[in-house]
């Protein structure tokens, strides 16, 4: 397959604007906006378009309201795990649905792979087989054909015994790429649920490369490190792998993955590459978490991970002696100790024309002084961060001034048009947010569902996993929780600037 660097209309977001972090939020239904740069479109009461703001729109599926969007949109839920859903090959389809990425499909549909961030020891779900890593995790991929109105067609497991499948990334040369978001095993003690890790037959916190047609093979590409993953893109003309770090309550960070050969030429990713991990330049050991001045840029290097896949002792059916909280910060102490960055909370990724994006769920407050073991390390709401792979530079795209403006963001894709779509993990109103390469933020859906069991609101569960059809016309993205759910949104995005 030809190298792609995606077509010219794909531009570099946000060129050169990064949003001011006092940008100034609107009241009222409004407050979901941020002021552009000096000659910014207004948008709703300041004289904008009326139809970018959310209405109810009731789900094709049912007729129930499940999501407000703007003028002209439609959507359909499926994959609905309120209720138990089987798949063609006899599995009961676990919840959670987390990241996903849309792939040209047979007789011209829709290929979705997508994350189901299950953790805890148990059996692993569908049938046995090369594709269960390990049979005593329950977490994994499925796969889906849909048409771009959301109807299923065809699913079955794509991956299983794999555990807290949370993001991952698309593949230029056909294939899925899932990241596990722990580093469990027999070997580890147990996680901050406080279950013990004695169950589980393999080690855990890898990627594994998965497919579009038919099954993965399970093998980990353990030299891309064993730590907490949450998502990577893939940069073809270098051929190299980013990957991002949620490590909850430590620093985490930005790391690439070089295979020893470009799997635009071999097809696949091997397992003889090298690990490496951000620094910026005359700054050892950044506090990337904290404030940043609008504008920021700053020159990177790279610094070795020397071990990037750790083995701990332990004694089969006996609580391992090393803690989590040790095994966590294995991989990244050793960057930290050759002076990398520290971020926080780093999730969704996404490369895009020689550029990417990484979003840092907690990043932009005051910079941490000491680790924080109960919210999370980090004290602010939110940045979108850019990594030029060519210039080697890092740059602020956006940082959020407030709760009620931007809410933690975390899965992150780009529309044709270049155009951010970044999906929020708010312990609140869940929005999918659309960031312009003018500088500015405004709300492409809003969460409204309601349980079908208990009546009540599920506006907290986050949303995941937004991921376009090849052709450009159909957003798919899922609401998180344990009883996920998936979406086929579909409408004017050119006259909403998506």
């Amino acid at each position: 397959m030809a190298v792609d660097d995606h077509t010219p209309q794909r531009r570099t977001v946000l060129k050169g604007a990064a949003v001011a972090a006092g940008a100034t939020a609107l009241a009222g239904p409004f407050q979901g906006l941020v002021a552009g740069p000096a000659g910014a479109a207004p948008v709703g009461t300041l004289g904008g378009p009326a139809f970018r703001g959310l209405r109810p729109i009731p789900d094709q599926r049912d007729g129930k309201v499940r999501l407000h969007l703007p003028e002209g949109f439609r959507y359909r839920s499926f994959h609905d795990t309120e209720t138990p859903i089987v798949l063609d090959d006899g599995t009961e389809l676990p919840g959670r649905h987390d990241g996903m990425g849309a792939f040209d499909g047979p007789d011209g549909a829709v290929t979705l792979i997508r994350n189901h961030e299950q953790n805890g020891t148990g059996k692993s779900f569908g049938p046995p087989g090369e594709h269960v890593y390990d049979p005593s995790a329950k977490g994994g991929c499925t796969h889906i054909d849909v048409d771009g109105r959301g109807n299923v067609k065809a699913a079955w497991t794509a991956i299983s015994g794999t555990m807290m499948n949370c993001s991952g990334g698309q593949m230029p040369w056909g294939a899925w790429v899932t990241c596990e978001e722990t580093v469990n095993g027999p070997d580890v003690g147990p996680d901050f649920t406080g279950a013990p890790n004695t169950g589980l037959t393999k080690p855990h916190g890898y990627v594994f490369e998965v497919p579009t047609e038919g099954r993965a093979d399970a093998m980990p590409i353990t030299k891309a490190g064993r730590f907490p993953h949450e998502a990577v893109s893939f940069d073809p003309r270098e051929g190299r792998l980013y990957l991002t770090e949620d490590n909850f309550a430590f620093p985490s960070g930005f790391y690439r993955y070089t295979p020893k050969t470009n799997p635009m030429e071999s097809g696949h990713l091997d397992n003889e590459g090298v690990l490496e991990m951000l620094a910026v330049k005359g700054r050892p050991n950044a506090h990337l978490e904290g404030h940043q001045d609008k504008g920021a840029v700053y020159s990177v290097e790279w610094v070795e991970i020397d071990d990037p896949d750790p083995e701990f002792p332990y004694t089969p059916g006996q609580t391992a002696p090393t803690a989590n909280d040790t095994a966590l910060q294995y991989v990244g102490g050793q960057g930290r100790a050759k002076g990398a960055a520290g971020f926080s909370r780093l999730e969704g990724q996404i490369y895009d024309n020689g550029v990417v994006y990484f979003t840092s769920t907690q990043g932009g407050g005051a910079p941490e002084t000491g680790n924080e073991l109960i919210n999370g390390y980090g004290n602010g709401f939110g940045q979108v961060w850019a990594y030029d792979t060519r210039s080697h530079k890092l740059r602020l795209v956006y940082q959020s001034p407030g709760k009620q403006t931007f809410d933690f963001p975390d899965n992150i894709t780009v529309s044709d048009r270049g155009t951010l779509v970044v999906c929020e993990d708010s312990n609140q109103d869940n929005y999918v947010r659309g960031l312009s390469r003018g500088g500015q933020l405004w709300d492409i859906a809003l969460n409204r569902a309601e349980s079908a069991r208990t009546g009540l609101p599920r506006y907290d569960d986050e949303f995941a996993g937004s991921t376009f059809s090849p052709d450009g016309r159909t957003l798919f993205v899922n609401i998180q929780a344990s009883a996920g759910m998936s979406f086929a949104i579909w409408g004017p995005w050119e006259r909403i600037g998506v």
